[in-house]
């Protein structure tokens, strides 16, 4: 029976694994089907409190997985397949073996939809990603260009006429999907130009294999064209990663773990931190500060308060 076993090693894991180890727990980590969360593939980190000039994000995971072993975490790469809530425990099944523990922290993340075009992996981190927030800063002056078409794209469309010069909002069809008052705060900025009709087909890059435009597709001519940014912002919507909860544990509609006070979940003992069930934030230190809560939660669980 392990005391506690943390799922996820990105931000809200590892802060979790901090302060279990800490509090004596020596929890069990699982590293997931993406070791480090979206961070790992984040290069330069500008807002995570603490680096005046910045780190990179690999660099911050390493660290905070080193300092939540120095206090006794323990690691091992796999995930969860299965869970069932049992009587004063649950189970979940690690490399198709059935582990019990008292706690269960689920920092598991969402994984951002990507558009399956060539290089798309290597090129995140290098004029491709989906964070405005994370990454916006970093391309002052220039063209940039949103792809999608919701509520998600027209804010990171909105919130990056702060920093580039254009920014171009490639969508599918010929009206946003978009709630109207987001729909209408991004098209009545002057610096969003929206392509209407078109999809992208093709990542274009430099000699330095940096990102340098994008082909696009316009589905009603059938024609295509280049258009030159320095980066690709891909705003099609992250999938949580909650498979093998799904009727176990209370989500919303699009999968998100429901919070029940603090990080609790509907079952006793089960945590949720992170991004796997906030779909509003989604930024390194929110989910940090998460996974420091539920650590908290779970050792308030154990000593029965």
């Amino acid at each position: 029976m392990e005391k506690m076993i943390i799922i996820g090693t990105g931000c809200a894991g590892l802060t979790a694994a901090i302060y279990a180890a800490r509090a004596n727990f020596a929890p069990l980590v699982l590293e997931g089907h993406e070791p480090g969360g979206q961070l790992s593939t984040t290069t330069l980190v500008e807002n995570f409190p603490g680096f005046k000039d910045g780190i990179d994000g690999p660099e911050l995971i390493m660290n905070m997985k080193a300092q939540s072993q120095r206090f006794g975490a323990r690691f091992q790469f796999a995930g969860v397949s299965e869970f069932e809530p049992k009587e004063n425990f649950v189970s979940v099944k690690i490399d198709d073996q059935w582990v019990d523990t008292q706690t269960l922290i689920i920092a598991s993340g969402a994984s951002a939809r990507w558009l399956g075009l060539p290089n798309e992996k290597r090129l995140v981190g290098h004029g491709l990603t989906s964070c405005a927030t994370c990454d916006g800063a970093f391309y002052r002056n220039v063209p940039v260009c949103v792809v999608g078409g919701g509520d998600s794209a027209c804010e990171e469309a909105s919130f990056l006429t702060r920093f580039a010069s254009k920014v171009y909002l490639i969508h599918r069809r010929d009206t946003l999907r978009a709630s109207k008052i987001m729909a209408d705060r991004a098209l009545s900025n002057p610096k969003v130009i929206p392509i209407w009709n078109s999809e992208p087909i093709e990542y274009l890059t430099d000699e330095n294999g940096e990102v340098r435009g994008i082909k696009l597709q316009n589905l009603l001519l059938n024609q295509t064209s280049e258009l030159e940014v320095k980066c690709v912002f891909v705003a099609i919507g992250h999938v949580p990663n909650t498979a093998p909860f799904k009727g176990k544990l209370d989500m919303d509609e699009n999968g998100y773990l429901l919070q029940n006070g603090g990080t609790r979940t509907n079952v006793p003992g089960v945590f949720a931190a992170g991004d796997v069930a906030d779909h509003v934030y989604r930024q390194a230190i929110t989910a940090a500060g998460q996974g420091c809560a539920a650590a908290l939660d779970a050792e308030h669980y154990m000593a029965g308060l």
